[in-house]
């Protein structure tokens, strides 16, 4: 299961002998292991800081470590151990920035794959309800795809659609035959079963992120009845058998108050969740409405609430519209990651519904130096405040730019498609300029010592 070097694999089984054994009082061998194996000095600092974090006695994280260490079943320890840890992050990233500059593109360090369109649920405003419902990436393809990404260093594959539970049996496929990747699908949660929690243990190389919109009330109202106690079930299987599995939230108008609140990410924390992925409602897909997103106060009660729950609830939790300052903006285009739908079309973005190249036909390097690609990153970051980094709703501009100077195509079905300058006058008179002006104003108002270092060891 190390993809890794002689130099990194007896670090790697000595920690495992430290997580088999006693994890609970090996955490600062494993953390010292942890900087060992770091190779990049601002990944050093990284651990360092984690270190700290999670050996204080009355640290949140701590709290979080304590239950990952001693409830999750040992195969899964050992495989989100090795490949999100040491193959993903500690081996893959410099992997990755080695590549890139002998190839002269961007190696992401994620790829988000379709694996189908297909989908049992019609939820509102999905961001691919504008799919046609039919089409399949191949198993072979999605085959290469992983094994040339490993080759990249890449070692984190995100499965979404559709619903990638409707092909559970081409995910299981694709886990055994890369035990050396992450498999991480985003899910309504509905079909997962005992049979499959069950090839998650044999695996050990699966964690989903469930969705849910808030509470009861609010899943149930955008997802269908009676799918929020579906989604309970699930978490129940999955945390009884000691899987890691977190889960994923969209913050609109009408669900901003509840997914900001402490009873829900309470709730999440007592289900078992160990992660939770927050995105904001896109005008893209099925019905999109601008009158749907949430509001510039909204958006910026996430930015408090989350930076508030890092210090208190034991859950690890990111923000993708609001923390840009951890990335350094926008990540999309191929730079950390990019998207392969169910047709095979290489868009730079799950929400970007955008592509010249279709992977059916061309390799994932050639794919990487696609032209559309390229107009992102030379565009990246899109704006000096972290807080604004999406080119779609905070910088709709700069997407007319990169669509017209690429030539690509759009994916979305015609009814639902709309030209970007259009979408673009639209989302900027009626969110963009508003946004700005928050945004500016919670930017200045903050110190950033993260994104400083971040800038310092990039060299931007």
């Amino acid at each position: 299961m190390i993809s890794t070097s002689d130099f990194v694999k007896p670090l790697v089984n000595q920690a495992l002998t430290y997580l088999q054994a006693d994890p609970v009082k090996n955490l600062p061998k494993l953390i010292g292991i942890g900087e060992k194996l770091a190779t990049q000095e601002n990944h050093k600092v990284q651990v360092r800081e984690v270190g700290k974090a999670i050996l204080d006695p009355n640290s949140n994280w701590r709290e979080l470590a304590i239950r990952l260490l001693t409830e999750t079943h040992p195969n899964i320890a050992k495989g989100i151990a090795v490949n999100f840890f040491v193959n993903s992050a500690l081996v893959g990233v410099p992997k990755q920035y080695k590549l890139a500059e002998d190839l002269g593109v961007d190696v992401p360090y994620a790829i988000l794959m379709d694996p189908t369109e297909k989908c049992n649920l019609r939820c509102t405003g999905c961001w691919a309800g504008d799919y046609q419902r039919v089409r399949e990436l191949p198993f072979e393809t999605m085959d290469r795809v992983c094994t040339e990404a490993e080759e990249l260093g890449i070692h984190l594959i995100v499965v979404s659609g559709g619903e990638p539970m409707v092909a559970k049996d081409k995910l299981i496929r694709l886990a055994e035959k890369h035990p050396n990747q992450l498999f991480h699908p985003f899910t309504n949660g509905t079909l997962i079963d005992e049979e499959f929690v069950s090839e998650m243990i044999r695996l050990g190389n699966i964690a989903p992120a469930i969705s849910v919109e808030g509470l009861e009330e609010q899943t149930d109202a955008r997802r269908g009845e009676g799918v929020y106690q579906k989604i309970m079930h699930t978490m129940d299987l999955l945390r009884e058998a000691g899987c890691v599995f977190g889960f994923s939230a969209c913050y609109a108008r009408n669900n901003t108050e509840i997914i900001a609140s402490d009873e829900f990410i309470d709730t999440m924390v007592d289900k078992g969740c160990a992660f939770g992925w927050l995105f904001t409602y896109v005008p893209v897909g099925s019905d999109p409405n601008i009158e749907l997103m949430a509001t510039p106060e909204q958006r910026s009660l996430m930015y408090d609430t989350v930076r508030r729950w890092r210090n208190s609830k034991p859950i690890f939790i990111v923000d993708f519209w609001n923390d840009g300052e951890f990335s350094l903006g926008c990540i999309a285009g191929g730079r950390r990651y990019l998207h392969i739908n169910a047709n095979g079309d290489v868009e730079p973005c799950a929400f970007i519904h955008y592509a010249l190249d279709n992977i059916n036909d061309k390799s994932l390097k050639e794919c990487l130096a696609s032209p559309l690609m390229k107009a992102y990153q030379k565009r990246q970051p899109f704006n000096e405040n972290m807080l604004r980094p999406c080119p779609l709703i905070d910088n709709p501009e700069k997407l007319v730019e990169i669509i017209e100077e690429s030539g690509a195509r759009s994916t979305q079905l015609g009814e639902h498609h709309v030209e970007p300058k259009e979408l673009a006058d639209m989302i900027d008179e009626g969110y963009t300029q508003h946004w700005a002006e928050k945004a500016d104003e919670i930017w200045n108002q903050n110190s950033h010592k993260f994104y400083e270092m971040q800038k310092r060891y990039s060299g931007k």
